[in-house]
């Protein structure tokens, strides 16, 4: 059979699969399995694995944009021997610069440009939604990443952040991270829900959270990493005047901003069980911190940390406006709008170094805002820094 016949016959099967497991009903459901079943006991379970994998990589070069290449996370999802050929077939963000799986939000972005994507607001609850931009002029009609909901409390403001677009609470098995804030709204943290790197401190020691109760482990513990930390340095123009930034990227060495540089990589969420921690309660209980201040000094941390700072604008005298180019992706004034760049000090830097933006967030309508980003900050990094942008900054502004 030719490889196009082939290559048609295995979509049509992927997509009849995919349309069955739209729906959430039993019937449904019990239809989707009858199909994956099927498929399983077809000509593909006995096809030689050269050929299998052969076919699977023409169809992963094919499949370069959303929504087509929601076949090969269908790919990915027959059983775990196709699971574990696309999973050494498909190149993470940094090479390929596309976002296939949900881990690849929590790899670095591409190294030779930037990965385009933008933030919806939600104002009656106080939600983000983040957004792969599909088309380069159009902000409509993205492929969904994350969401984040914001969580006022009595001493600071967090923003959960989670997978799923319905279910954005921290006892979902889709929570994948946090921001939090101070009470001004000057310093943040971002923290996520697995260690970043090997040895990486988790500030929640005795915590757990609660699941969905459908789940075989309702139950399942997790940590808060903290990896980075944010400040806005007060602003004597106050909302007049723009913003000055600062992150500091606990997890990313300064080097990874280098031509060369290498910048920690996650390959895998981890699904945690009760098992693992036979030693933690049962229940829920109340996070226990770390004897260091939440949000101590930031210049204690250790040296080697990667820094963004913002890019500083200048004042257009014909527009008497602060003005930074965005080549296009910004189209509205507003004093959330930045550009992130790296920064060593007592370093020498490159020309070009200073001038290649890691990330850059701006408004372009009513609740709509661009969000670019490169490698070697990830999509869920990046989304954490703007969040930090819309909330209110009392001291600063």
């Amino acid at each position: 059979m030719p490889f196009k016949s082939i290559i048609h016959d295995l979509k049509g099967e992927l997509g009849r699969i995919s349309r069955k497991g739209k729906s959430r009903s039993l019937r449904v459901v019990q239809d989707s399995l009858v199909c994956i079943n099927a498929f399983k006991q077809s000509y593909w379970a006995n096809m030689p694995y050269e050929l299998l994998r052969d076919v699977l990589m023409r169809i992963e070069a094919s499949e370069v944009t959303w929504p087509t290449r929601k076949t090969v996370v269908s790919c990915a999802g027959v059983c775990r021997n196709w699971r574990e050929i696309m999973k050494e077939i498909v190149k993470t963000p940094e090479i390929s610069g596309n976002l296939t799986f949900p881990i690849s939000l929590k790899q670095p972005g591409p190294r030779d440009s930037l990965l385009q994507c933008y933030i919806k607001r939600s104002c009656n609850n106080q939600t983000y939604y983040l957004y792969l931009g599909l088309y380069q002029f159009s902000n409509e009609d993205g492929k969904f990443l994350l969401a984040a909901r914001k969580c006022r409390r009595p001493t600071c403001t967090d923003y959960i952040i989670s997978l799923n677009a319905d279910d954005v609470s921290k006892g979902s098995n889709t929570y994948i991270g946090k921001l939090r804030s101070n009470f001004l709204g000057t310093k943040f943290e971002i923290y996520d829900s697995q260690p970043p790197n090997v040895g990486a401190k988790v500030t929640k020691s005795c915590s757990t959270r609660l699941m969905n109760a459908k789940q075989i482990s309702p139950r399942v513990p997790t940590g808060s990493y903290p990896i980075a930390h944010i400040s806005y340095e007060l602003n004597v123009l106050g909302s007049r005047g723009p913003r000055r930034m600062q992150c500091i990227m606990d997890a990313i060495p300064t080097s990874s901003s280098e031509l060369e540089g290498v910048a920690p990589m996650q390959t895998e969420f981890l699904h945690s069980n009760l098992d693992t921690f036979p030693s933690l309660p049962f229940f829920r209980s109340k996070s226990s911190r770390t004897k260091s201040s939440q949000f101590g000094p930031l210049s204690s941390l250790r040296d080697g940390m990667l820094v963004l700072k913002n890019k500083a604008p200048r004042w257009h005298e014909q527009l008497q406006c602060w003005c930074l180019n965005f080549n296009g992706r910004v189209t509205v004034a507003s004093v959330k709008n930045f550009q992130l760049v790296a920064f060593a000090e007592n370093v020498v830097v490159r020309q070009e170094q200073q001038e290649n933006v890691i990330l850059q967030f701006g408004k372009v309508g009513n609740d709509v805002f661009t969000m670019d980003y490169q490698y070697p900050i990830s999509a869920f990094q990046a989304f954490a820094i703007c969040l930090s942008s819309f909330d209110t900054k009392i001291a600063c502004e």
